[in-house]
This record gives structure tokens, sequence and C-alpha cells, in this order.
């Protein structure tokens, strides 16, 4: 049986094929771009600070050039020198990048969930598969060139003369010093990065609700539960691919020259520094994250369900 037509469609009913529900455009991957764009707005804005935070200390390295003994002291210190706002340096950075970071992450999910779910179902492989196809989406659209422009604004940050002047300027410059491959340093170890991290949030938050519903696939998860498995899917990923992050984060830096190879980079933090380099800024990262995929999924399902009751993809209005 077909569903309700939502009362402003029933009344121009040209829009049922030319608007928002029309069933060619009305389809998940558009509805998880739009969904996943708005909470990558708000998100980001919510838990930057403790990015500029993660990204300090694992740019800070041993001996004479070491700055930080901590995560309270990058924040006394940081609040001392450029006041409470100081935490929020480079939040435009990744304000312009998360809005298509979250839209292409969602919308590819969506979209390979559409083809490979059975009877709305996804098999383990099946979401594994989603997760991995969504963070590599997203490292390649969006990640890599925001990433990469976010810890060469911090890093500059860090000098006694910072050079950009904002982030057009900062921009330009690193395009005119590095060319446009400059913003794509560390592309390897950003998909490895983003395609483990999505595997493991997607296919924890995907088994934690399907565990809730049981045998009843159309059971609502409520969103504080939404979540709260979103906080576990979060630690998950950080606890598993913290190494990745911060090779990444090197390797994006503004001494990234140095580093010859995803490969290369790794040799030489574990040569120089020892294993423990590996995890560092992993508290205030399992903080960011952990709140980050929580705000996330409570966000994007809120959403989802609004567009659901409004917009309708051809399966449901068929």
């Amino acid at each position: 049986m077909a569903k309700p037509i939502p009362m402003p469609f029933f009344q121009r009913p040209w829009l049922m094929q030319q608007g928002a529900a029309a069933a060619e455009g009305g389809n998940k991957g558009l509805k998880g771009i739009l969904a996943g764009g708005i909470t990558g707005g708000i998100e980001i804005c919510i838990t930057y600070p403790t990015e500029y935070i993660k990204t300090q200390l694992q740019l800070d390295e041993k001996g004479d050039r070491k700055r930080y003994s901590g995560v309270t002291d990058c924040i006394r210190k940081t609040v001392i020198q450029r006041g409470f706002f100081g935490l929020y340096r480079g939040l435009s950075v990744l304000l312009y990048g998360s809005i298509p970071k979250t839209a292409s992450r969602f919308g590819a999910f969506e979209t390979l969930k559409d083809h490979m779910a059975d009877n709305g179902q996804l098999s383990i492989f099946s979401k594994l598969l989603c997760g991995l196809g969504a963070g590599i989406c997203e490292a390649v659209i969006a990640v890599t060139p925001m990433e990469t422009i976010k810890v060469k604004f911090i890093n500059d940050q860090r000098t006694a003369k910072p050079q950009f002047k904002g982030f057009f300027h900062g921009v330009g410059r690193i395009i005119c010093n590095d060319g446009i491959g400059g913003i794509y340093k560390g592309v390897t170890a950003t998909i490895l990065k983003q395609g483990s991290n999505q595997a493991i949030r997607f296919f924890v938050v995907e088994s934690l609700k399907d565990s809730y519903k049981a045998k009843n696939p159309q059971k609502p998860v409520p969103k504080l539960l939404v979540g709260a498995f979103g906080f576990i899917a979060g630690a998950a990923s950080v606890l598993c691919n913290t190494p990745l992050d911060v090779i990444k984060t090197r390797m994006q830096g503004l001494e990234a020259a140095k580093y010859h190879s995803t490969a290369n980079c790794a040799l030489k933090i574990w040569h120089n520094e020892g294993i423990s380099a590996f995890y560092k800024g992993t508290v205030p990262r399992l903080s960011r994250v952990c709140l980050d995929v929580a705000f996330t999924f409570m966000i994007y399902d809120s959403f989802m369900d609004v567009f659901n009751r409004v917009w309708y993809t051809t399966d449901e209005i068929n």
C-alpha cells in the first residue's frame, strides 16, 4: 500500500515529478548527502577545541623542540598566549571541509547500503564494506585536502611569526609553495585512516542497532541510544587506528618534505621517538572522536527521520 502524500505535494501534484518528493531525485544517497552536510557543520562547531589540542600534541616532537607536557599544559599555554578562542584557531578550515566530508561519507554509505542490503538488512561483511567505501569516498573528496590545510594552519601558529593571515590567504600560500599537490599530502595514510575509521564505526553502530531491533527491523532506536552506540563506535575506531592518524598528521605538517612516503614516515617516527609516539594525542582524540561520532549519528538520524517523513524514495512511493 502506497504511503500518503504529504499535504504540500497533494495540493501541488506537479511537485511529485519535479520537487523534493520526486521519485527519481528522491533517492537515499541524496538524503544522506543533505543530512550529512547539515550534520557536519553542526558537529564541528561543538567538538573543534579537542581536535586543535590533539593536533598540537601530535606535532610536538621530543627534545628541545618539545613544547607541551600533556593535554592540560597545551590548553593552559594556548589560552594564556591567545585567549580562549585560541582553541578555535583553524576552525574555518574544518568548517569549510566538514560539510562536504560528512555529506560524502553518509551519501556514499546510504548509496552502498541501498545496493547491498537484503530486505533492508546488511550482512557483517556488507557493513564493513559500506563503511570502508564511505571512508575512502570522504578521504578522496574532502578529508585529505581539508586535513592537510588544517594541520598546516595549526602548525603555522606554532611558529614565532605565523605566515597565514586567513583561510584563503593560507590556502593560496600553500598552493603557491607546494602546488596543488600540496593539499593532497598524506593521501595514502588518510585513505587508510578514514577507510578503517568508517568501516569500524558503521559496523559497530549498525550492529548495535540490529541487536536493539532484534526481529523487528522497523523498531525505532531512541536518539540517546544512537548517541551511545556512536560513542562506543568512536572509541573502537580510535583505539584501532591512532597510529595511522599520527602518521597522517606528520605527513601533512609544514615539515612534511622530510618524509618520502607513508612507510618512511612510520619508520622515522619509530626510530626517533619509539612506539609510544604512535599514540600521541590519544586522550584528546578519544574525547573528541567519541563525542564527535555520538553527536554525528544522533544529529544525522534526526535529520533523516525528518526527511523520511516528507521525502519518499522510489521504493517507498511504489
